[in-house]
């Protein structure tokens, strides 16, 4: 990372190299990812199937690890986590958005949001009011005794955006978050997930085919082949 932007670095990559071996064939994924993020943007990461962007989305959220390459967030080089420390580390400081809302059934919205609070340690009493603020952002505050069964494919996706603010981490990482829904409920799930970050002063990143959502994000970027191969700031 240079020095002059160092102070305003919040997620740096330096020459993420990611291998998968797929029987005697070796495939190369990310061939020397770099970058550097400010705390508090948006960015979006798009790129053709296959070029690598869930991958680099997966290293920078310590879900998977480099087989070369550093990451740091926030001055903390994750890269060098034991897979315990990490596990902490995502708890605490990472939000995740994916594809699938995996909400639980048995539970009512306004206890999917607040469980993770709950087993993060926080009062059940403080829980349930960070919930309930958070499912008024996404303007589901009349169905927080409804189940996932009983919502559209919509409303539980804003739900899953709800819940991965619940920790208050530094970091949204949203992986395809309107992949599954119509023109409409994708929009709506957009915005409120841009404008959910902003207000709370979340770093965003999310991984999309979808210009619409791609073009409300400050940096774009481009995967194309395990490289980036542009980016535009707005």
């Amino acid at each position: 990372m240079s020095n002059g932007r160092e102070s305003k670095v919040f997620i740096g990559a330096e020459n993420i190299i990611k291998n998968y071996v797929s029987g005697t064939e070796t495939l190369h994924i990310l061939k020397g990812i770099s970058l550097e993020i400010e705390k508090g943007m948006s960015v979006a990461i798009s790129g053709q199937s296959g070029s690598g962007k869930s991958t680099l989305l997966n290293i920078l959220g310590g879900l998977d690890r480099t087989d070369k390459g550093k990451v740091f967030i926030g001055g903390d080089e994750i890269t060098s986590l034991s897979e315990k420390e990490l596990s902490v580390y995502r708890s605490k400081k990472i939000g995740f958005i994916f594809q699938f809302h995996y909400l639980l059934k048995d539970f009512t919205a306004l206890e999917n949001i607040m469980l993770p609070a709950y087993i993060a340690g926080i009062k059940k009493k403080d829980a349930i009011e960070r919930a309930k603020s958070l499912l008024a952002d996404v303007k589901l505050e009349d169905r927080e005794n409804h189940f996932p069964s009983q919502l559209s494919g919509g409303e539980r996706q804003r739900l899953a955006v709800a819940r991965s603010m619940i920790n208050d981490p530094e970091l949204i990482l949203a992986d395809e978050p309107t992949g599954n829904l119509d023109p409409q409920n994708s929009d709506i799930a957009a915005e409120l997930l841009y404008s959910g970050a902003k207000k709370r002063g979340k770093t965003l990143i999310v991984v999309t085919h979808d210009k619409r959502v791609a073009e409300r994000a400050s940096l774009r970027l481009v995967l194309e082949n395990g490289q980036l191969c542009g980016e535009h700031s707005v």
